[in-house]
Protein backbone atom coordinates (compact mmCIF):
# COMPACT_ATOMS: atom_id res chain seq x y z
CA UNK A 1 0.00 0.00 0.00
CA UNK A 2 0.81 3.53 -0.56
CA UNK A 3 -0.23 6.79 -0.27
CA UNK A 4 -1.51 9.10 -2.74
CA UNK A 5 0.06 11.94 -3.91
CA UNK A 6 -3.17 14.33 -3.14
CA UNK A 7 -2.76 13.57 0.23
CA UNK A 8 0.96 14.91 0.83
CA UNK A 9 -0.23 18.51 1.66
CA UNK A 10 -2.61 17.12 3.78
CA UNK A 11 -0.65 14.48 6.01
CA UNK A 12 1.89 16.59 6.50
CA UNK A 13 0.02 20.05 7.50
CA UNK A 14 -2.18 17.47 9.77
CA UNK A 15 1.25 16.15 11.44
CA UNK A 16 1.92 18.93 12.51
CA UNK A 17 -0.54 19.85 14.05
CA UNK A 18 -0.68 16.67 15.79
CA UNK A 19 3.12 16.88 17.09
CA UNK A 20 1.88 20.71 18.26
CA UNK A 21 -1.49 19.02 20.05
CA UNK A 22 0.59 16.35 21.76
CA UNK A 23 3.18 18.90 22.90
CA UNK A 24 0.30 20.92 24.47
CA UNK A 25 -1.37 18.11 25.94
CA UNK A 26 1.49 16.23 27.75
CA UNK A 27 3.42 19.51 28.71
CA UNK A 28 0.13 21.50 30.25
CA UNK A 29 -2.66 18.42 30.91
CA UNK A 30 -1.20 15.11 31.71
CA UNK A 31 0.37 17.56 34.96
CA UNK A 32 -2.97 17.70 36.12
CA UNK A 33 -5.19 15.16 34.22
CA UNK A 34 -3.18 12.22 33.55
CA UNK A 35 -6.26 9.92 32.39
CA UNK A 36 -7.52 13.12 30.10
CA UNK A 37 -4.16 13.12 28.22
CA UNK A 38 -3.89 9.66 27.24
CA UNK A 39 -7.70 9.97 26.18
CA UNK A 40 -6.74 13.26 24.59
CA UNK A 41 -3.59 11.43 22.83
CA UNK A 42 -5.77 8.28 21.89
CA UNK A 43 -8.48 10.20 20.05
CA UNK A 44 -5.56 12.68 18.06
CA UNK A 45 -4.13 9.25 17.21
CA UNK A 46 -6.91 7.67 15.93
CA UNK A 47 -7.89 10.81 13.86
CA UNK A 48 -4.32 11.37 12.25
CA UNK A 49 -4.00 7.60 11.64
CA UNK A 50 -7.42 7.26 10.08
CA UNK A 51 -6.74 10.58 7.62
CA UNK A 52 -3.66 8.75 6.53
CA UNK A 53 -5.48 5.97 5.66
CA UNK A 54 -7.88 7.58 4.08
CA UNK A 55 -4.98 8.68 1.10
CA UNK A 56 -4.61 5.04 0.87
CA UNK A 57 -3.60 2.96 -2.41
CA UNK A 58 -3.98 -0.73 -1.88
CA UNK A 59 -2.34 -3.36 -3.52
CA UNK A 60 -4.97 -4.65 -6.11
CA UNK A 61 -4.81 -6.62 -9.12
CA UNK A 62 -7.01 -4.89 -12.02
CA UNK A 63 -9.74 -6.78 -13.67
CA UNK A 64 -9.40 -6.14 -17.40
CA UNK A 65 -11.74 -7.09 -19.65
CA UNK A 66 -12.43 -5.47 -23.05
CA UNK A 67 -16.37 -5.54 -23.00
CA UNK A 68 -16.93 -5.06 -19.34
CA UNK A 69 -18.31 -1.52 -17.58
CA UNK A 70 -15.58 -1.84 -14.14
CA UNK A 71 -16.59 -0.52 -11.15
CA UNK A 72 -14.64 3.37 -10.61
CA UNK A 73 -14.75 3.63 -7.31
CA UNK A 74 -14.96 1.85 -3.69
CA UNK A 75 -18.43 1.85 -2.21
CA UNK A 76 -21.59 0.94 -2.07
CA UNK A 77 -24.38 0.84 -4.94
CA UNK A 78 -27.03 2.95 -4.16
CA UNK A 79 -29.35 3.52 -7.49
CA UNK A 80 -29.97 1.74 -10.49
CA UNK A 81 -32.15 2.95 -12.76
CA UNK A 82 -33.19 4.36 -15.99
CA UNK A 83 -32.40 8.18 -15.90
CA UNK A 84 -32.49 11.06 -18.59
CA UNK A 85 -29.16 12.72 -18.34
CA UNK A 86 -29.70 16.69 -19.36
CA UNK A 87 -25.85 17.32 -19.57
CA UNK A 88 -24.69 15.72 -22.16
CA UNK A 89 -26.70 12.95 -23.62
CA UNK A 90 -29.99 14.33 -23.32
CA UNK A 91 -31.75 11.49 -23.71
CA UNK A 92 -32.27 8.21 -21.21
CA UNK A 93 -29.18 5.98 -20.05
CA UNK A 94 -28.93 3.91 -17.27
CA UNK A 95 -27.24 5.05 -14.01
CA UNK A 96 -25.32 2.95 -11.27
CA UNK A 97 -24.16 5.03 -8.68
CA UNK A 98 -21.53 4.57 -6.00
CA UNK A 99 -21.95 5.92 -2.77
CA UNK A 100 -18.03 6.64 -1.14
CA UNK A 101 -17.93 7.09 2.65
CA UNK A 102 -15.12 8.41 4.50
CA UNK A 103 -13.27 5.31 5.41
CA UNK A 104 -13.33 3.83 1.30
CA UNK A 105 -10.58 3.92 -0.90
CA UNK A 106 -11.02 7.71 -3.07
CA UNK A 107 -9.04 6.56 -5.93
CA UNK A 108 -11.24 7.04 -8.89
CA UNK A 109 -10.47 4.55 -11.96
CA UNK A 110 -11.18 4.51 -15.57
CA UNK A 111 -14.24 2.00 -16.08
CA UNK A 112 -13.16 1.42 -19.97
CA UNK A 113 -10.71 1.96 -21.99
CA UNK A 114 -10.84 4.81 -25.15
CA UNK A 115 -10.78 8.42 -25.72
CA UNK A 116 -11.75 11.49 -23.83
CA UNK A 117 -14.40 13.41 -25.83
CA UNK A 118 -15.84 15.59 -22.72
CA UNK A 119 -14.16 16.48 -19.57
CA UNK A 120 -15.88 19.33 -17.89
CA UNK A 121 -16.14 20.81 -14.28
CA UNK A 122 -19.17 22.22 -12.70
CA UNK A 123 -19.51 24.40 -9.77
CA UNK A 124 -22.51 23.82 -7.62
CA UNK A 125 -24.12 22.75 -4.15
CA UNK A 126 -22.47 20.59 -1.15
CA UNK A 127 -25.53 18.26 -0.87
CA UNK A 128 -25.02 14.77 0.51
CA UNK A 129 -24.19 12.52 -1.45
CA UNK A 130 -27.04 10.28 -1.28
CA UNK A 131 -29.75 12.82 -1.95
CA UNK A 132 -31.12 12.52 -5.54
CA UNK A 133 -30.10 15.97 -6.78
CA UNK A 134 -26.64 15.60 -6.15
CA UNK A 135 -26.19 14.34 -9.39
CA UNK A 136 -26.95 17.66 -10.91
CA UNK A 137 -26.98 20.12 -7.93
CA UNK A 138 -23.89 19.31 -6.81
CA UNK A 139 -20.36 20.59 -7.81
CA UNK A 140 -19.31 17.84 -10.13
CA UNK A 141 -16.59 16.64 -13.07
CA UNK A 142 -18.26 14.87 -16.04
CA UNK A 143 -16.16 12.51 -18.34
CA UNK A 144 -17.37 11.08 -21.51
CA UNK A 145 -15.29 8.03 -22.47
CA UNK A 146 -15.37 6.41 -26.08
CA UNK A 147 -15.20 2.86 -26.45
CA UNK A 148 -15.45 1.37 -29.67
CA UNK A 149 -19.13 2.53 -30.32
CA UNK A 150 -19.91 3.41 -26.65
CA UNK A 151 -20.10 6.37 -25.04
CA UNK A 152 -19.99 6.02 -21.36
CA UNK A 153 -20.72 9.65 -18.77
CA UNK A 154 -18.58 9.25 -15.55
CA UNK A 155 -19.28 11.78 -12.80
CA UNK A 156 -17.80 12.44 -10.07
CA UNK A 157 -19.54 14.03 -7.19
CA UNK A 158 -19.11 16.22 -4.40
CA UNK A 159 -21.00 15.82 -0.90
CA UNK A 160 -21.40 17.44 2.16
CA UNK A 161 -17.59 16.67 3.11
CA UNK A 162 -15.99 16.42 0.33
CA UNK A 163 -15.32 19.72 -1.17
CA UNK A 164 -12.37 19.28 -3.42
CA UNK A 165 -12.47 17.08 -6.97
CA UNK A 166 -9.69 16.04 -8.96
CA UNK A 167 -10.07 15.05 -12.34
CA UNK A 168 -6.93 14.00 -14.34
CA UNK A 169 -8.49 13.63 -18.08
CA UNK A 170 -8.52 16.10 -20.85
CA UNK A 171 -10.11 15.61 -24.22
CA UNK A 172 -8.72 13.72 -27.11
CA UNK A 173 -6.88 11.84 -24.37
CA UNK A 174 -6.82 8.30 -24.44
CA UNK A 175 -7.22 6.04 -21.26
CA UNK A 176 -6.81 2.44 -20.22
CA UNK A 177 -9.67 1.12 -18.50
CA UNK A 178 -8.63 0.63 -14.34
CA UNK A 179 -5.97 3.69 -15.17
CA UNK A 180 -6.40 6.39 -12.70
CA UNK A 181 -8.88 9.12 -13.77
CA UNK A 182 -9.07 11.17 -10.65
CA UNK A 183 -9.73 11.27 -6.83
CA UNK A 184 -12.38 12.78 -4.58
CA UNK A 185 -11.79 13.86 -0.92
CA UNK A 186 -13.29 13.22 2.18
CA UNK A 187 -16.45 10.91 0.86
CA UNK A 188 -18.85 11.27 -2.05
CA UNK A 189 -20.38 9.38 -5.15
CA UNK A 190 -19.70 8.49 -8.72
CA UNK A 191 -22.20 7.87 -11.13
CA UNK A 192 -21.79 5.75 -14.13
CA UNK A 193 -24.25 6.61 -17.40
CA UNK A 194 -24.50 3.61 -19.34
CA UNK A 195 -26.72 3.06 -22.56
CA UNK A 196 -30.15 2.02 -21.73
CA UNK A 197 -30.96 -1.60 -21.87
CA UNK A 198 -26.90 -2.31 -20.34
CA UNK A 199 -26.62 -5.94 -18.48
CA UNK A 200 -25.98 -5.19 -15.02
CA UNK A 201 -23.75 -7.30 -13.22
CA UNK A 202 -24.61 -5.72 -9.61
CA UNK A 203 -27.23 -5.13 -7.40
CA UNK A 204 -28.47 -2.16 -5.11
CA UNK A 205 -26.46 -1.96 -1.77
CA UNK A 206 -23.86 -4.23 -2.73
CA UNK A 207 -20.42 -3.43 -1.91
CA UNK A 208 -17.91 -2.94 -4.58
CA UNK A 209 -14.26 -2.37 -5.45
CA UNK A 210 -12.31 0.21 -7.68
CA UNK A 211 -10.61 -1.34 -10.49
CA UNK A 212 -12.33 -4.75 -9.74
CA UNK A 213 -15.97 -5.21 -9.79
CA UNK A 214 -17.99 -5.53 -13.19
CA UNK A 215 -20.34 -3.39 -13.06
CA UNK A 216 -21.81 -4.45 -16.33
CA UNK A 217 -21.26 -6.19 -19.66
CA UNK A 218 -21.60 -3.84 -23.03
Amino acid sequence: MIIHREGYKTIALSGIIYLVLCLLNFTFVSYKYPAVAWLLFIATTFLFLFLISFFRVPSRKMTMEENAVIAPADGKVVVIEETVDPEYFKDKRLQISIFMSPANVHVNRAPVSGDVIYSKHHNGKFLVAWDPKSSTDNERHSVVIRHGKTEILVKQIAGALAKRIVNYLRDGQKINQTAEMGFIKFGSRVDVLLPPGTPVNVKIGQNVQGGITVLAHL
